[in-house]
C-alpha cells in the first residue's frame, strides 16, 4: 500500500500530455506554486507543492516560487523565509523565485490598458455597498451609479489613487464585466484597492494593492506559465482568469488554469485563521508545534519528508473533494520510519528493577551488599545490539547492563491480569538482548505503591536465551539505572478529537482536545544522548515497543512522539 506511485497527477497529467502532442505550447511545460506569505505551509500545501513541482518534472519542464504578496497588513518576511525552508526541506528546487511585486508596475499598466477599453471603472461606493449590490444566486445584481464613467475621468482618478489623493476605502477599481452574470466573479470584481500598510518588499512606494484575481492570471501571462494548477474553489473564477487575459496582449501563449481536489485529513484544521488562533490563545506553543498540522510542525515531530511525498503520490490529483484519514498519513510515516530509523531503549514510566544475585566489583552479589548496608549497582555488562533489524548496513551499538535497572512501569503487575505475560512475581520474561529475570519480590511506598521490583537473573541466559530451551512469553525493553540519563519525552494525542472539527457546532475549536500533550520524565540509553556520539537535532528513532520519536531540533533530550508502533490504518482497513 505504501508504494509511492510515479505518476505526478491524474487528469491533469493527461491534459498536459495533450497539450504536448498538439503543440499547445510548443512542448514547453512551466508550472508554479503561489502561496501567500501570510502564515506557515501546512499539510494541504504539501499536495499543492508535490503536483505542481510533481507536473513539472514529470514533463521535462519548469516549475517556479510564486509569492502572492498582494496585501501588505498580513504578509511578512518570516513567512517568505519559512516557505522557502518548508519547499526545499520536502524535496523540491524551484527553478526561480518570484513575487507579485516584481509586477506591480506590469499590472497597473495593464489596468490602464482595462480602463482605456473601457472595461475598467473607478467606483467611489464602500466594499459594503459593492457587496449588497453583487447579489446573489437567483438575485439580480445592481450596477454601479459610477459604472458609466468616461474613459477619461477613471484614467485620471485612477492615477489619483495610486498617487495618495484618497483615505483607505475611498475608491476601488472594478471590472467592467457583467453585473448579470450567473457567476458571481463576473459581476464586476474589484482589481484595486486603496490599502496603506507597509509592504515586506516594496515599503510605502504603494498605496494601492491588487486582489489576488487581478493579480494572479496576469502574473502566470509575465513568467509565461503554461499550466496554472489550483484547487477546486477556484473553479468559478476560471471565467475572470480567462477573461481578463482575453483582454490583454501577452508575452506568452496564454495559460491556462486547472483546479483539483484539496487535501483534508480527518482531526484536522488548516484554516490560517484557525491555526493563528489556536496559537494566540496559548492551546499551542507556535507555529511548529508537533500537534500543529503545519509543515514547521510535521517536521518537528519527525514526519519525513519523503512520507508526505509518497503519502500525496499515493492519493493522486483528482476532481473530487474528499477527507483522508490521519492514520492513512500516519501508515506512510511508519513505514518510511520503521525502515529508515535506528532502534534504541527508553524507559517513559521508570520502575526500578534490582537483580539480588547480580555480582558487584568485590565479588559479592547486590543483595548481600545491600545486606551489609552498602550500595552497589554491580559489574556492568556491554551486549552488542542492532541497530536497526531491518538494515544490517546500519550495524551494531554497545549497551550497558547492571543489576539495578529501569523498567517500564506497566511491564509489572503485582495482581497480573488475565493474559497479561510481562512481570509479576514468580514470573520469568526476557530483558532484550540481556538475560532472563523472575521476579521475587516487590518493595512498596507508604502508600503502598511499587516502587522497587526485586528479582534474580539466570547466568547462563546471556543473550536472553536459556541453555534448556525453555520459553518465555515476553521481552521487555530496559535501562541501566548507572547509565540512563534523563530525558523530557512527549506524547502527544488528536489536537481536535472530532473527525471533521467543528462538523456539528460550526467552530472547529468547540472539538479540541483537552488534553492533547502529556510530558513525561524519562530515562533512555546512552546512545540517545545529544551530540556526537548520540542523535543529531530533529533525527528520529524507534523506542523499542513504543513508537517513534524525534529529539526536537532546539531543545537537548528532549523527544516528541512521531507515530506510534501499532499501524491504525491497517485495523481500519480490516474492519471496513
Amino acid at each position: 500500500m505504501n508504494e509511492p506511485t510515479t505518476s505526478a497527477g491524474d487528469f491533469i497529467a493527461d491534459t498536459v500530455r495533450a497539450d504536448n502532442e498538439n503543440g499547445t505550447y510548443s512542448g514547453r511545460v512551466q508550472t508554479r506554486f503561489p502561496p501567500e506569505p501570510n502564515g506557515y505551509l501546512h499539510i494541504g500545501h504539501a499536495k499543492a507543492i508535490t503536483a505542481d513541482f510533481g507536473i513539472a518534472e514529470q514533463f521535462s519542464g519548469t516549475c517556479n516560487l510564486r509569492f502572492d504578496d498582494t496585501n501588505p497588513d498580513t504578509e511578512e518576511t518570516e513567512y517568505v523565509e519559512s516557505i522557502i525552508d518548508d519547499i526545499e526541506w520536502l524535496g523540491f528546487h524551484p527553478n526561480q523565485v518570484f513575487y507579485a511585486s516584481d509586477y506591480f508596475e506590469s499590472l497597473y499598466d495593464w489596468a490602464e490598458v482595462l480602463i482605456t477599453k473601457g472595461l475598467a471603472y473607478v467606483d467611489d461606493q464602500d466594499q459594503e455597498t459593492i457587496q449588497l449590490q453583487r447579489g446573489g444566486f437567483g438575485k439580480p445584481g445592481v450596477e454601479s451609479p459610477y459604472r458609466d464613467r468616461t474613459a477619461e475621468e477613471n484614467m485620471e482618478l485612477f492615477r489619483a489613487m495610486r498617487a495618495g489623493e484618497f483615505a483607505d476605502g475611498a475608491k476601488v477599481l472594478r471590472a467592467k464585466i457583467d453585473m448579470q452574470s450567473e457567476n458571481m466573479q463576473l459581476r464586476d470584481p474589484v482589481m484595486y484597492r486603496i490599502r496603506r500598510g507597509f509592504h515586506h518588499r516594496t515599503g510605502d512606494t504603494w498605496v494601492i494593492y491588487p486582489t489576488y484575481d487581478w493579480a494572479h492570471g496576469q502574473s502566470d501571462a509575465l513568467e509565461g506559465v503554461t499550466h496554472s494548477m489550483c484547487t477546486l474553489e477556484f473553479v468559478t473564477n476560471r471565467p475572470l482568469y480567462d477573461w481578463y487575459l482575453n483582454h490583454l496582449d501577452l508575452p506568452y501563449e496564454k495559460p491556462q488554469q486547472l483546479e483539483f481536489a484539496r487535501l483534508e485529513l480527518t482531526h484536522t484544521v488548516t484554516s490560517k485563521r484557525k491555526l493563528r488562533q489556536l496559537i494566540d490563545d496559548g492551546v499551542v506553543d507556535g507555529w511548529d508545534d508537533p500537534r500543529m498540522p503545519t509543515l514547521q510542525g510535521l517536521r518537528r515531530r519527525g514526519y519525513p519528508a519523503s512520507a508526505i511525498r509518497n503519502f500525496c503520490a499515493h492519493i493522486g490529483i483528482n476532481k473530487t473533494n474528499s477527507r483522508h484519514s490521519l492514520e492513512e498519513l500516519e501508515s506512510f510515516v511508519r513505514t518510511e520510519l520503521n525502515r529508515s530509523s535506528q532502534r534504541r531503549m527508553a524507559v517513559l514510566r521508570p520502575l526500578k528493577l534490582v537483580i539480588d544475585n547480580w555480582p558487584t566489583e568485590d565479588g559479592r552479589t547486590i543483595e548481600e551488599v545491600r545486606d551489609a548496608g552498602d550500595q552497589s549497582p554491580g559489574i556492568t555488562t556491554w551486549f552488542e545490539i542492532a541497530n536497526n533489524p531491518e538494515n544490517a548496513d546500519d550495524g551494531m551499538r554497545r549497551v550497558p547492563f547492571t543489576g539495578e535497572l529501569w523498567i517500564e512501569s506497566d511491564d509489572f503487575a503485582e495482581v497480573p491480569p488475565p493474559k497479561f505475560f510481562r512481570l509479576s512475581v514468580g514470573r520469568e520474561v526476557r530483558l532484550r538482548g540481556a538475560f532472563l529475570v523472575t521476579a521475587t519480590e516487590v518493595v512498596t511506598d507508604d502508600q503502598g505503591e511499587v516502587v522497587e521490583v526485586r528479582a534474580t537473573y539466570d547466568p547462563a541466559s546471556e543473550g536472553g536465551n536459556a541453555p534448556d530451551g525453555r520459553k518465555v512469553k515476553s521481552t521487555m525493553h530496559w535501562v541501566s539505572a548507572t547509565h540512563g540519563l534523563d530525558a523530557e519525552v512527549r506524547l502527544y494525542e488528536r489536537l481536535f478529537s472530532a473527525l471533521v472539527p467543528g462538523e456539528t457546532t460550526g467552530d472547529p475549536l468547540d472539538d479540541l482536545t483537552k488534553n492533547s500533550v502529556e510530558v513525561l520524565a524519562a530515562k533512555v540509553e546512552p546512545a540517545l544522548a545529544s551530540g556526537d556520539d548520540g542523535v543529531d537535532p530533529g533525527q528520529v528513532v524507534q523506542f523499542e515497543r513504543i513508537g517513534y520519536f524525534a529529539a526536537d531540533p532546539s531543545h537537548p533530550m528532549l523527544f516528541h512522539r512521531t507515530v506510534g508502533l501499532r499501524d491504525e490504518w491497517a485495523s481500519l482497513q480490516k474492519r471496513s
